[in-house]
């Protein structure tokens, strides 16, 4: 989901180049402080790390061949923040206490760059804090999916952080890449192969996180252009791959448009799934059929989102989407990364920065990652 789908946008703008430090509290003044602030973990977690994946059919397997479910949670602030919020802990809590497996980490090209004008360094600092997270997440037994987390269409820039970051976690074991996180307004054939890519008019109601962005016309090279050059790096890692309209569907691979490896360790098509979302069968499991599928963002939030509000859309009761669902994941074995473990980018995870469950999403993910087998009563 776009980092729009906040809900106190206003703080998180005015917070969001902040940084955040722990700092060293007596007793007294750490107690109300939530554990966020105050947990201490060792960067290396102290296990192996995890074997490197592929794809085989419709599965993803180890290097033993061993069938790999992926489960995790979306870890989203260094999409907005170059500091990102609470990003470390956040990571070993959802691995350690949460069971996840695997970490979605949404990033920006501008910010990898150091090409704000809040980063002095050309993006070092960022960089190394992504180096951490992946460290932090791999010596736990964990894959941690970078995320490219931009939306529209695939630019010229897209390529150069590709070409960049592939280079730097060519065949690690551990890192998965999330080509581009949510193309829209676009047709199948120019998000495989690229083209024109119109000027934007006027914002869309609530796309909160590209109504400041101004654009003419572009030629988009396509999501063939990325993943060729993720593979002329030498980088084999498996990648993710989202569809159109926000990543909701995932049908054209099985309409011509399937993107080629070029040799690489395989693909898995990735689709965003929310409470206003309807057609599970033609959107996303008739692809998973075929190919690996990663439901990349899910959830359902208590409150009503202003963007949907403005286009006149409904959401379903969170009590009753969210265990048909994880009922449906489940029961097709689809690989999930739960947005959002944060507790303001709705739908929110977490209540606090103590991570508490929320009780209308959050906890249901929880016991989903523990184990807990859910019935889904009724398909969309």
């Amino acid at each position: 989901m776009p980092a729009f789908f906040k809900v106190v946008l206003t703080l998180l703008l005015l917070t969001s180049f902040t940084c955040v430090h722990a700092q060293t509290q007596t007793p007294s003044e750490s107690k109300d402080l939530p554990r966020a602030k105050t947990v201490q973990f060792p960067v290396d977690g102290g296990q192996p790390y995890p074997p490197a994946l592929k794809t085989v059919g419709n599965k993803v397997v180890d290097s033993a061949g061993n069938e790999v479910w992926l489960q995790g949670l979306n870890v989203p602030s260094l999409g907005w923040s170059v500091h990102g919020e609470y990003v470390f802990p956040s990571t070993v809590i959802a691995i350690e206490e949460w069971h996840a497996n695997i970490i979605r980490l949404a990033v920006q090209a501008q910010f990898w760059f150091g090409q704000t004008k809040y980063q002095r360094d050309g993006g070092k600092s960022y960089r190394e804090l992504v180096d951490k997270l992946v460290k932090a997440t791999a010596s736990r037994g964990a894959y941690l999916l970078l995320d490219l987390h931009e939306f529209k269409a695939v630019q010229e820039r897209h390529l150069d952080f590709w070409e960049d970051a592939a280079t730097r976690y060519k065949n690690h074991p551990a890192v998965i890449f999330g080509l581009f996180n949510e193309p829209h307004g676009i047709t199948w054939e120019v998000w495989k192969d690229g083209g024109t890519v119109k000027k934007k008019i006027k914002p869309q109601p609530g796309v909160v996180a590209e109504n400041d962005l101004k654009y003419e016309t572009f030629e988009s090279p396509g999501m063939q252009a990325l993943m060729d050059r993720i593979r002329k790096t030498g980088a084999k890692n498996v990648c993710t791959v989202s569809g159109i309209h926000w990543a909701a569907t995932i049908s054209g691979p099985l309409n011509g448009f399937a993107i080629d490896d070029r040799g690489g360790n395989g693909i898995i098509y990735e689709a965003h799934c929310y409470n206003w979302k309807n057609d599970w069968e033609n959107y996303f499991l008739k692809t998973a059929e075929k190919y690996p599928v990663l439901i990349g963002e899910l959830g359902a939030d208590s409150r009503p989102m202003n963007f949907l509000t403005e286009l006149g859309i409904t959401p379903e009761d969170p009590y009753t989407w969210v265990p048909d669902f994880l009922g449906c994941i489940q029961k097709y074995k689809l690989h999930w990364t739960g947005w959002c473990f944060h507790t303001a980018s709705a739908p929110r995870m977490l209540a606090d920065w103590d991570f508490t469950p929320t009780p209308f999403w959050g906890q249901f993910a929880k016991d989903a990652l523990a184990g807990k087998q859910f019935e889904i009563k009724k398909m969309r």
